[in-house]
């Protein structure tokens, strides 16, 4: 080892990826540690830092060259009941130059003073914080107004920070590219508007509503708002209102490069919103829809607000490069007021290069559908969640499937070991997937793939 160039020894510790198996290799010799030290970019503790301070200057001392540091305690405390508090981010941002990626998770004892830290890192690129509960606006104000270089912030289940002054600064100086805003209480969608000019360098945006405090409400603001987003390539809104013409409707209809779509109990989101996104991203490669029930949530009026065939094809007909899609319905019990029928479906898979498809509740897809994708020349990853219209006729075609190689099989209850049997002869699939599917035993799915994962967890039925 002491014989061999530094590139080289370099070259092989930058093939070794997991943390434990670097921990190891770097105690197989004194090079090796010391090396090591100097190239260890990223780092993540959280439960085993005790003496909490003590640790965190020996870490600082020992990983001179930290770039990224994910800490988190998982809701736990640390075997002395201690928990990184506002000190140990001073300690953090003193010992640590180059720190530019932060991610805090669980970690309760931090308040305002300990962000302010951060605040004073000019080469901060981003910040990810989960689960806060006293960090406030205030805090988040110290850091996106002292880290005029930060790209990348992320704000999950922080239920005291609202958007007052930290959104607006972050609008008017148009300084994020990745923003993230899930289960933050105290910040709604008509928040959003605060962003401003914003919108337009924003390349992923996600938000989302806690469900439990969702509210009916109309920002009158938003209306007629003229929102370009042509940098968004990713897009996520989960439990949001979408209201015609205004809010969050007008930048489904502005992402002209949005390469991935993903909306989740949204309520409001109609064939028109769904038209104009296809027209405008023509780029898109993947799109996730979960369909709200009309008894889930209240409607916002007289007449239900429902995705049907017309957005599928309108997907197709414009969306040329599409390769995922997942289509998902939160009303099981009510088959009958599923809107995506399997014709909407089958004008992705004969129009678009589809990759994967994911359906969960799709009553309307069954063997027949089974039988359509016999012919889809590009899918390989199959996911039927509680698709219970599928029998082991339909399942016994998966061997006809030209180019499938993963097949995941959730809570179905009209597949059996007979179904399956087949695949044990075909040598086709790479990975099989079951899961909760009362009538397929573990003997059954023995053989049918090369790697297997069986569970047969039945709660969900009771």
């Amino acid at each position: 080892m002491d014989d061999l160039p530094n590139h080289v020894v370099s070259d092989i510790l930058g093939r070794i990826t997991k943390i434990e198996d670097r921990n190891s290799v770097s105690l197989a010799c004194k090079r090796f540690y010391e090396l090591d030290n100097e190239l260890r970019k990223c780092i993540r503790t959280g439960c085993g830092l005790h003496p909490v301070h003590d640790a965190l200057t020996s870490l600082c001392n020992r990983f001179s060259n930290l770039e990224k540091i994910d800490i988190t305690y998982s809701g736990l405390m640390s075997k002395r009941g201690e928990q990184l508090g506002d000190e140990g981010l001073r300690i953090i941002c003193s010992g640590c130059p180059y720190l530019s990626d932060i991610t805090l998770s669980y970690c309760t004892y931090i308040s305002d003073t300990g962000l302010s830290y951060l605040g004073s890192r000019s080469n901060l690129l981003a910040l990810r914080l989960n689960f806060t509960p006293r960090i406030t606006r205030c805090g988040v104000l110290s850091v996106v107004a002292g880290c005029k270089s930060l790209a990348v912030l992320h704000l999950t289940r922080c239920l005291n920070v609202d958007s007052f002054e930290w959104l607006e600064y972050v609008g008017k100086n148009e300084m994020l590219e990745d923003l993230c805003i899930k289960n933050c209480r105290l910040i709604g969608e008509g928040d959003l508007i605060k962003l401003g000019p914003t919108w337009k360098k924003l390349k992923s945006f996600q938000f989302e509503v806690d469900a439990n405090y969702r509210y009916m409400k109309v920002y009158d603001r938003w209306q007629k708002q003229c929102i370009p987003c042509d940098s968004m390539l990713e897009l996520s809104l989960v439990n949001c209102i979408i209201s015609p013409g205004r809010g969050l409707a007008c930048i489904l209809a502005k992402c002209k490069n949005l390469e991935k779509i993903h909306l989740d109990m949204c309520v409001g989101v109609r064939d028109c919103d769904i038209i104009g996104l296809a027209h405008q991203s023509r780029n898109l490669k993947s799109i996730s829809l979960r369909v709200p029930s009309d008894y889930s949530v209240p409607l916002l009026t007289n007449n239900p607000l429902r995705l049907t065939d017309v957005s599928l094809k309108a997907v197709s007909e414009s969306c040329s490069q599409l390769e995922s899609v997942r289509l998902s319905f939160s009303d099981g019990e009510f088959p009958s007021f599923s809107s995506f029928t399997l014709n909407g479906i089958l004008s992705l898979l004969q129009m678009c290069p589809i990759r994967e498809l994911a359906l969960d509740h799709v009553y309307s897809f069954d063997d027949i559908g089974m039988g359509s994708l016999c012919s889809a020349q590009h899918l390989e990853v199959l996911e039927l969640v509680r698709c219970q219209e599928i029998t082991d006729d339909g399942l016994q075609l998966v061997c006809q499937f030209p180019k499938l190689r993963v097949l995941r099989l959730i809570k179905c209850l009209g597949v059996t070991d007979y179904g399956l049997a087949p695949l044990s002869e075909s040598y086709k699939l790479e990975i099989l997937t079951v899961d909760g599917c009362p009538q397929i035993s573990e003997r059954g799915v023995q053989g049918a793939a090369e790697f297997v994962s069986f569970k047969n967890d039945l709660s969900w039925m009771y």
